[in-house]
C-alpha cells in the first residue's frame, strides 16, 4: 500500500511516536498502538453525507496532513490503509484481509478489513478499525485458543475450521466473537464496494448513528450516537450527550471538529 504523499517521518510524527524502527515485530507492536492512541476511530464524514475517499493519498491528506499535524482519524480501511503504508514504508510484508463482523444478531457480508503481518517467520493479524472491541496489539495466528490480555482486555483467536479465525474479545467472563476472516488476499480496489455500502447505506451503523472511538494505556473513549462511554481500568462509566453538545465533546474527548 503506497502514497505518493506519505512519509514515514510525517507518520511518526502524527502518531507521537519516538522509539527505534526496525522491521521487527517490537516495532510493528509499538507503532500499531501508538497509532491507535493518537488517531481515532471515526465516521464524521459518512455523518456528514460523504462517501469515504479510498484514494490513498486522500487517506494520507485526512489523517496525517503535509506537516504532520492533522487531528482526522477514519474507519477501518482508512486506519488500517495508513497502516499498511507504514509497513511498507518498513519493508514488511502484508496481506489485506475481508472480516465478517460477528457480533450482530443476524449474518453480515465482509465489509470489515484487517492485516496480516508477515515478520519474524510469523503472520500477526493486527486491526486499527474494529471500535469498541477492537484488538490492541498484534496477535500471532499460531497462538490459536491462548487469551492475549492487552492493557485491560483479553483476546483470544480460535479457528473452527482449518484456516479460518475467529477473534474474540472477553466480555463479563464470557468469550464473545468479533470477527472472522481466512487468509484468502484481498486487494485494495476489492474493498471499494463495501467502503460504499458503509458509507451509504441506512443499516450501518455509520450511517445511523456518531461512533467515535479513542484508544489509551488503561482503556477507551468511545462517542455512540448520543452516549459518550468511557472504560477505565475495566470500569464504565456512561454519559449522555445532547446534539448541541456535540461538538465540544468531539473536540474535548477526541480533538475532532465537526
Amino acid at each position: 500500500m503506497q502514497a505518493s504523499n506519505f512519509k514515514l517521518d510525517l507518520y511518526l510524527q502524527r502518531i507521537g511516536y519516538q522509539g527505534e524502527i526496525a522491521a521487527n515485530s517490537a516495532t510493528v507492536k509499538a507503532l500499531m498502538q501508538q497509532q491507535l492512541r493518537r488517531v481515532p476511530f471515526e465516521n464524521l464524514d459518512v455523518q456528514a453525507g460523504k462517501v469515504v475517499s479510498m484514494v490513498p493519498e486522500d487517506i494520507v491528506s485526512k489523517i496525517i496532513g503535509s506537516d504532520g499535524k492533522a487531528s482526522r482519524g477514519g474507519y477501518c480501511y482508512e486506519v488500517n490503509a495508513l497502516f499498511a503504508m507504514a509497513m511498507t514504508a518498513l519493508g514488511l510484508d502484508y496481506q489485506f484481509v475481508f472480516c465478517r463482523p460477528m457480533f450482530y444478531p443476524m449474518r453480515r457480508p465482509k465489509t470489515h478489513m484487517a492485516l496480516i503481518i508477515k515478520v519474524e517467520g510469523e503472520q500477526w493479524l493486527c486491526d486499527l478499525g474494529f471500535g469498541s472491541y477492537g484488538m490492541r496489539a498484534p496477535i500471532a495466528l499460531s497462538q490459536v485458543n491462548l487469551p492475549q490480555p492487552q492493557d485491560y482486555d483479553c483476546f483470544r483467536l480460535i479457528s473452527p475450521v482449518a484456516g479460518e479465525y475467529v477473534l474474540q474479545a472477553q466480555l463479563d467472563q464470557a468469550w464473545v466473537s468479533q470477527f472472522g476472516f481466512d487468509l484468502y488476499p484481498a486487494d485494495w480496489i476489492d474493498f471499494m464496494p463495501a467502503n460504499y455500502l458503509n458509507s451509504t447505506h441506512p443499516d450501518t451503523i455509520f450511517v445511523q448513528k456518531y461512533l467515535v472511538i479513542q484508544q489509551h494505556a488503561e482503556g477507551r473513549t468511545v462517542l455512540v450516537g448520543d452516549e459518550l462511554k468511557n472504560w477505565q481500568q475495566g470500569v464504565v462509566t456512561v454519559t449522555p450527550v445532547a446534539a448541541a453538545d456535540r461538538p465540544t465533546v468531539l473536540k474535548q474527548q477526541f480533538n475532532l471538529d465537526l
